[in-house]
């Protein structure tokens, strides 16, 4: 136990950075935020920092005794036995959706009264949820200082420069066990290596359904908490999928980076480029 304490701190770091304004009280708290070192997930709460960490770790103790789902933490194991007991008592008043837990019922509220409590103290954001504060408080209080001698680029760690310099190398140290493919990330490896095994440890805790990668579990839960992550610079527009968020961005920006290669026509999205192609220069078309 010991030695899995020390791995998670080795592989865990924290910051402290300005204070968030809660939605409770106009006065603002300092908090400290744990960083992972292996991902770009951040929370306020180091004991589920541990509990993310044994993620990347491969434990996932709590085994559901109905199904292959396992878990990091009691409280998702019990909300996910609910699922099979067809339990979801917090019901919206406004709609039909009903949740597992009250968290999730007041974060589906917010779609309904456009209510945004967790704003930004340095400028005027303000977001559905604590998790998307977070994230965009990284824009102002964290330095790239780790940058790129090939290009521009730069990173907020030194290992993430690292993981950018095998772009340049084509360094791909990462190889899998059941096959001739190789990679330039251990994050990359371990993916690929689920569609051998058939993996798919990423486990909603409000359905049976299950995931490969994490981000396609966190787009899933949305549908089930009603959170739209991905939130408009512009305006008060929220979106599920980044996708989503970068084709609305182009409305205000007038951006359409999608040109054709048979006339002066450009597009906004790849996918009307290739609708109009189809449709204008078929023919041409070798």
């Amino acid at each position: 136990f010991r030695s899995t304490l020390c791995a998670l701190d080795c592989i865990a770091g924290s910051l402290s950075f300005a204070s968030l304004e809660q939605p409770s009280s106009l006065a603002s708290v300092r908090v400290r935020l744990h960083s992972c070192q292996q991902c770009t997930y951040v929370t306020l709460n180091r004991l589920t920092m541990n509990a993310h960490l044994r993620k990347h770790m491969g434990e996932l103790p709590l085994q559901c005794h109905l199904c292959p789902a396992a878990f990091t933490q009691s409280s998702n194991l019990m909300a996910h036995l609910h699922t099979h007991a067809g339990k979801l008592p917090f019901s919206c008043v406004h709609c039909n959706a009903s949740f597992l837990q009250n968290n999730d019922l007041v974060k589906h509220l917010r779609a309904h009264t456009k209510e945004r409590p967790f704003s930004c103290v340095h400028c005027d954001a303000s977001f559905v949820a604590k998790s998307q504060l977070v994230r965009h408080m990284f824009i102002h209080t964290r330095e790239r200082s780790f940058t790129c001698v090939h290009c521009s680029a730069s990173f907020l760690r030194k290992y993430a420069l690292y993981e950018h310099m095998r772009s340049h190398t084509g360094e791909r140290p990462f190889s899998c066990e059941y096959c001739n493919s190789s990679f330039s990330l251990k994050g990359t490896l371990v993916r690929h290596i689920r569609t051998h095994t058939g993996e798919r440890p990423f486990s909603c805790i409000h359905c049976n359904a299950s995931f490969l990668i994490k981000h396609h579990l966190l787009q899933h839960m949305g549908l089930h908490t009603g959170e739209r992550p991905f939130s408009c610079e512009h305006c008060n527009a929220s979106f599920l999928r980044r996708n989503e968020l970068v084709r609305h961005i182009s409305k205000h920006t007038g951006k359409r980076p999608f040109s054709c290669s048979h006339c002066d026509a450009s597009f906004s999205q790849k996918r009307l480029l290739t609708n109009h192609v189809s449709r204008h220069h078929a023919k041409k078309v070798p």
